[in-house]
């Protein structure tokens, strides 16, 4: 994902960025240094899957909905050590 990635959420433990166009996701779990770089139909199942936890849980925090994709969802499956 390039330099112009745009954060949509941001928490103390997690963090989303968008790269233009939104058609790939960058979902980072900071306490554990790593990321999950989605595209393509990977990216388009995220963004369904965190459509419906908000609006399932419509008052949760950033942490809290990357939280529940990050585990329950299965992203961290996904993800790689982050590089310095």
């Amino acid at each position: 994902m390039s330099d112009a990635a745009e954060t949509l959420l941001s928490g103390a433990e997690y963090e989303l960025l968008a790269g233009p166009g939104a058609g790939a996701y960058r979902l980072r779990c900071k306490p554990e240094q790593r990321v999950a770089l989605l595209e393509g139909e990977d990216a388009a199942r995220f963004r369904a899957d965190l459509e419906t936890v908000q609006q399932q849980f419509p008052g949760c925090t950033a942490d809290q909905a990357l939280a529940q994709l990050w585990d329950q969802g299965g992203y961290s499956w996904l993800a790689a050590e982050e590089e310095e």
